[in-house]
């Protein structure tokens, strides 16, 4: 095997069995489970801690769309619109048993992968979409008045909403819905019902 094809090899095992053993699962048993010695292991990935990052960047960065922050500020499309087809791409990309259970396993221990995933977000979707969203309601921008965490907790909250189903498949293994399209625009279009009302409140209660 190449050197580059090992540690493609590597990563994919490595993937693997994180998603299964959570990060406390050991470099050794690693390499035991894929018929190679430890220090082949090494001479791909200086630590365990690189190894992780490669994950990351596999599981993670390599799955998120450049895209997505420019549609969520693509006034030409109603809002709706706009959180419909991000939430739509966003669980045909992320609705999958290693990425969910790393991205758990990841937010129980020090490796800060799901903080660090959280904070691109954050960033490029939630508080641009509170910022859309008070512009379609004529609300003031957020140069006037900063965000909140209060109407920026509106947002994860549609995004936890979606994301829990995965939680149910992946990590409970619960049975959820085989289709899944139907289920996140429902949630968009409630979502933005309760929202539109709740916002201006909030905006007054400040």
């Amino acid at each position: 095997m190449r050197a580059a094809e090992r540690e493609r090899f590597i990563l994919d095992e490595a993937i693997k069995f994180f998603a299964e053993q959570g990060f406390g699962g050991q470099t050794r048993e690693l390499a035991k489970r894929m018929g190679i010695t430890h220090s082949a292991i090494y001479r791909h990935f200086p630590s365990k801690e690189a190894l992780i990052e490669r994950v990351y960047e596999e599981i993670y960065l390599s799955r998120w769309s450049p895209t997505w922050a420019g549609l969520i500020q693509d006034r030409s499309l109603t809002l709706e619109t706009r959180l419909s087809r991000f939430y739509l791409e966003y669980v045909q990309q992320v609705f999958e048993y290693n990425w969910v259970r790393i991205f758990v396993f990841s937010g129980m221990k020090s490796f800060d992968i799901t903080k660090r995933y959280l904070e691109i977000v954050r960033e490029q979707i939630i508080e641009p979409a509170c910022r859309e969203l008070r512009h379609d309601l004529k609300l003031a921008s957020s140069d006037k008045v900063p965000l909140s965490e209060r109407e920026v907790e509106l947002f994860w909250g549609l995004h936890g909403r979606i994301f829990y189903m995965a939680i149910r498949r992946f990590v409970y293994e619960t049975p959820t819905p085989d289709k899944l399209d139907d289920i996140v625009v429902d949630a968009v279009r409630s979502f933005l019902g309760g929202a539109t009302r709740l916002l201006p409140e909030i905006l007054e209660a400040r």
